[in-house]
């Protein structure tokens, strides 16, 4: 349970928190436009909207796209599985491709409706259905044991966060992290632009420490027990109700029907089995469509744009999935994980670079409105040098004579008072 939460606990939103930050930093903060490239504006300037940027932005549409590419593939396995399960359904490409296809069509429908029709419908009842999938496994198996392990499971997550975070398999060496850890991680990273202009359009308005602890708190605890529940009945099953998980994931290699193995063990095991079908059609289809829409605004840069357009990246992102699932040949998804390790690479660079350039505008600006910058004082706005203009005006000459003209004067000329415009100041 450790290294599962290892994998999707706080690492994985800190992967997404550093650019949703930065987005909506530099978006509503600095009122540059929705695309990579601007995150990178303390370190190029003007110069983001030329060759230097393009590049950023080719790399970030690229990665974002075949992120989502390979999202869907994996789905669709999954439903195959799923429907292989229930109805017998055969497992094949051809039955994979056309699954690809009717997610793409649902999708561009969804985007097409917008981001308050299609798209906010299909997440919330995706979001319904999935809790309620989480109450039936905790009420129908060992409640108490469940209960008594998400604690246990916390505690032991906050024990190995620090050790896991340093561990790279150097005594073992047994290739398992190079095969999951850096695949997972690099499919989270190709994501990150995706989930973190949406995390930005919702969080507009919150303070950067507010925003912080929101996105890191929330999702890591709800992933605790979500992954709790879940991992802890599997061990249940395991342990007491039989078994047979470990031999369907591991003997038979039946990664994408494991879920549906894992439901054998539950009563109404079809129509829950079926729910869970529908729970993987929506995410994949939410996918594709919120990420339609987020690749539309990174290649135009605002948050409006046309609707054929929105359609042509959903269409898009379907083409390449499935050209990518057909590319992969027999081993699907070793081709599928390898493919998406060649595209985290760059976003790992640009990663690293996203935060030297965020520390550095949050720098320059508390050195702007502390007064202080570079160690000396920071000159004053033209605005307010006119503010401050009009208010000398508005007073008329210093009642102190002379002694006003060093900008000091008591109402004497001895030179002791305050200067008229300290209110101004910077």
């Amino acid at each position: 349970m450790g290294f599962t939460l290892y994998h999707f606990g706080l690492h994985t939103w800190t992967i997404f928190c550093l650019p949703a930050l930065a987005f909506a930093y530099f978006v509503y903060r600095k009122g540059l436009p929705f695309r990579v490239s601007s995150i990178f504006h303390p370190f190029l300037g003007d110069r983001v909207n030329g060759p230097f940027g393009r590049i950023i932005d080719i790399f970030a549409v690229l990665g974002t796209l075949f992120g989502v590419a390979v999202t869907i593939g994996l789905g669709t396995m999954q439903i195959n599985s799923g429907l292989n399960t229930l109805f017998g359904v055969e497992e094949s490409r051809v039955n994979q491709l056309i699954l690809i296809a009717v997610v793409t069509c649902v999708a561009v429908i969804s985007v097409a409706s917008g981001l308050d029709v299609g798209i906010k419908w299909l997440s919330q009842i995706n979001i319904i259905i999935a809790v309620a999938l989480l109450v039936f496994v905790f009420a129908a198996g060992s409640s108490l044991y469940l209960a008594k392990g998400v604690i246990e499971t916390t505690g032991v997550y906050a024990q190995w966060l620090i050790p896991l975070s340093f561990w790279n398999d150097t005594f073992g060496n047994t290739g398992w992290q190079g095969t999951w850890t850096v695949f997972y991680w690099a499919w989270t990273i190709t994501w990150s632009p995706f989930v973190g202009i949406f995390i930005a359009r919702i969080s507009r308005g919150r303070t950067i420490r507010e925003f912080v602890l929101g996105v890191l708190g929330l999702p890591t605890a709800f992933s605790i027990v979500w992954f709790s529940v879940f991992g802890l009945s599997a061990f249940d099953i395991e342990m007491n109700r039989g078994g047979g998980l470990v031999e369907e994931v591991v003997g038979q290699g039946d990664i994408p029907g494991a879920l549906f193995a894992f439901l054998t063990h539950y009563p109404w095991t079809t129509f829950v089995s079926a729910m869970c079908i529908v729970i993987v059609i929506i995410f994949f289809t939410t996918s594709s469509d919120s990420a339609s829409l987020v690749v539309d605004m990174l290649c135009s840069g605002t948050e409006e744009s046309p609707t054929r357009q929105r359609v042509f990246w959903g269409i898009t992102e379907g083409v390449v999935a499935a050209t990518v699932l057909t590319a992969s040949g027999v081993g699907g998804l070793d081709a599928l994980q390898q493919t998406i390790i060649v595209f985290g690479l760059p976003f790992f660079v640009i990663g690293f670079f996203m935060m030297f350039s965020l520390v550095r505008a949050l720098q320059a600006e508390t050195a702007e409105s502390s007064g202080v910058q570079r160690g000396r004082r920071t000159p004053l706005s033209a605005r307010s040098r006119r503010l401050r203009r009009q208010h000398r005006r508005s007073r008329g000459p210093s009642p102190g004579g002379n002694g006003g003209n060093g900008g000091r004067g008591n109402g004497n000329g001895n030179g002791n008072g305050k200067r008229g415009d300290d209110a101004l100041e910077p």
